[in-house]
């Protein structure tokens, strides 16, 4: 599993106030991807929540000094302040089912003290695949090879476990 650290300090506490608030949100994406070892280099962090008028939410991000900003019809919503500056918010993912069906099987990764729900990979190169913009084609060829890699490494783990 790569470092989760590189994330400073004040978006750990960010994702640590949504955590200890139990808001149902989940790390879609790239940094998805690269929480769970792909090789991926993404400038933003994708957060898909259950429900964006989530009251807790904005707790979490008064916690931390930001704000959340509605969409206007020219924006989507987003939010701002410095601590929060890198995550983006998703109000849909292509080609997967509902979020509480996506939710069920995140893989559950480390960041500081917060214990975030992430998107398994799998499922991130399946959204890929059908939103079918160039910028997904592009790196589907990398994701692809990651997960191949990761499910050989843990067959051979549960290989190597069995009694012989």
């Amino acid at each position: 599993m790569p470092d989760a650290l590189i994330f400073t300090e004040s978006e750990q506490a960010f994702l640590q106030e949504l955590s200890r608030l139990k808001v149902d949100y989940m790390i879609v994406g790239l940094a998805a991807a690269a929480l769970q070892g792909a090789p991926a280099v993404t400038q933003d962090i994708d957060l898909w929540f259950k429900d964006i008028g989530d009251q807790r939410i904005r707790a979490a991000l008064e916690r931390v000094g930001g704000i959340y900003v509605p969409s206007t019809a020219a924006t989507p919503p987003l939010f701002a302040g410095k601590n929060v500056a890198l995550f983006d918010i998703v109000l849909r993912m292509d080609g997967l089912r509902s979020f509480d069906q996506e939710l069920r099987d995140t893989t559950i990764v480390r960041i500081g003290k917060a214990r975030v729900r992430v998107l398994p990979l799998a499922r991130i190169i399946a959204s890929k695949k059908a939103s079918n913009r160039e910028k997904d084609r592009l790196v589907l060829p990398v994701l692809e090879d990651a997960l191949a890699t990761l499910k050989r490494a843990r067959s051979r783990r549960s290989r190597s476990r069995r009694p012989h």
